[in-house]
């Protein structure tokens, strides 16, 4: 049963990959908001799957994020999530970005647990 309280990290080095100019989300070589916002949502999921059952996983469905300052190409980025409340099936997490000179991004993120396989056939059904 998850808790309130448990924490997730993850890290990564801003390469060119994951700048602004490559994701389209502006002009310049620093850390592109969008992949901002998608090391928030792996640092939450990642923090509370081990404690899921056998094929259960959890989809994204609310993201609120602010975009503080600017990442350069080569800095450290360093993520944390909480988890700060669980109702029924639904999370919903704190997260905090820093890179080596202080915060970057804050936000509030909410997932919502499903069944992997029937969420997928779910999904293809669209098609």
């Amino acid at each position: 049963m998850l808790q309130t309280g448990i924490k997730g990290s993850q890290e990564m080095v801003v390469t060119t990959e994951d700048t602004a100019k490559v994701y389209k989300s502006g002009t310049l070589d620093v850390l592109a908001t969008p992949r901002m916002a998608a090391l928030m949502e792996e640092t939450a999921w990642k923090s509370i799957a081990g404690d899921l059952d056998e094929g259960m996983g959890t989809v994204g469905i609310r993201l609120q994020l602010d975009h503080l300052a600017p990442t350069p190409i080569g800095m450290k980025v360093y993520c944390e999530s909480v988890l700060e409340k669980v109702d029924g099936r639904k999370l919903a997490f704190s997260v905090t970005a820093k890179d080596e000179k202080g915060e970057i991004g804050k936000a509030y993120h909410e997932r919502f647990i499903v069944e992997e396989e029937k969420f997928q056939r779910k999904a293809e059904q669209k098609k």
